[in-house]
């Protein structure tokens, strides 16, 4: 069935790209809401954003969300791959300014917060959107796939010249709260020299070493390491959760990504629906629900770090 959390959770931190503090509030809505975001510094006119695809505006470094009035939330990734990793289907969150807050850089604050909670069911069953044939989008940079599969998988692929993320490759199955343990704690990373780019163009304002992974040759510059020796490609898998959910249900399939980013995952997903017979949705049985992101997580399995 449907869930979504048990009572508010708030948030509170600064945009990385703004640098702005930014609050962040998880509400509790009702079966067949969904997730909207809501402007709360915004007083006049239309509030609210969907979290989905078809609302995406191009930003190469984060996922923005823009509704028809023109008001937007960006770098909304993390909190969406909290609330599917999670398994939460509908929920209101509020914002007090353009941005949610990077927190650690990771997911885990997130997941903490949800968990901490709780989940409430809801009387409705889930929906999940089945991938039937391979949909596949290339550009330059690399490449992005959606395939049949009986469950939620992801195989993932890095390439970067700089020692301390080199090439990367994961591949997981993500049901069994698999989400929580492999990838939720995995941070935002960036190469130093791509720092002093983004700030010299007034970007990355709120970016530090607690909230990113910042690399130099083989250097890492943040204090403490890496918290998995493959962080960066975990990372990229729990991008690409987030920008998956904004389908608007669970994708039973499998992501394949090969250099993939916020964008690609984003035509994936408009490939996807402009495709005919591509998808299907379909109501979610007692022996499909096991193969969830968010069922049969345990407490003791949030990072620590959360």
């Amino acid at each position: 069935m449907q869930t979504t959390v048990r009572a508010a959770i708030t948030f509170d931190g600064v945009g990385l790209h703004s640098g702005r503090p930014a609050r962040l509030t998880i509400r509790p809505a009702g079966a067949e809401h969904g997730i909207w975001f809501k402007r709360t510094d915004i007083r006049l006119g239309d509030t609210l954003v969907p979290a989905r695809w078809d609302v995406v505006q191009r930003s190469p470094l984060c996922t923005r969300i823009v509704n028809a009035a023109g008001v937007e939330v960006q770098t909304v990734e993390h909190v969406m791959a909290a609330l599917a990793g999670c398994g939460v289907h509908n929920a209101l969150v509020e914002i007090d300014g353009p941005e949610v807050p990077i927190l650690d850089g990771s997911a885990a604050p997130f997941v903490r917060g949800i968990l901490g909670r709780g989940l409430r069911t809801l009387a409705a069953p889930v929906r999940a959107l089945q991938i039937l044939k391979p949909v596949e989008v290339r550009t330059d940079a690399g490449w992005a796939r959606l395939s049949p599969h009986d469950g939620v998988r992801m195989d993932f692929h890095i390439s970067f010249a700089d020692a301390a993320i080199g090439t990367q490759r994961k591949s997981l199955d993500l049901s069994n709260g698999a989400f929580v343990r492999e990838l939720s704690d995995s941070r935002t990373f960036c190469r130093k020299a791509d720092v002093d780019t983004m700030r010299a163009h007034g970007l990355a304002l709120g970016g530090t070493l607690d909230n990113a992974v910042v690399v130099e040759g083989a250097r890492v510059l943040t204090p403490g390491g890496l918290r998995h020796a493959d962080e960066a490609v975990r990372h990229k898998m729990l991008d690409a959760l987030g920008d998956l959910a904004l389908a608007g249900h669970p994708v039973l399939g499998l992501y394949e990504g090969h250099k993939a980013g916020h964008a690609m995952t984003n035509l994936l997903l408009h490939e996807v629906f402009a495709t005919d017979g591509a998808a299907r949705l379909v109501e979610i049985g007692p022996e499909m629900r096991a193969r969830l992101p968010g069922v049969g997580i345990q407490r003791e399995e949030i990072p620590a770090v959360a």
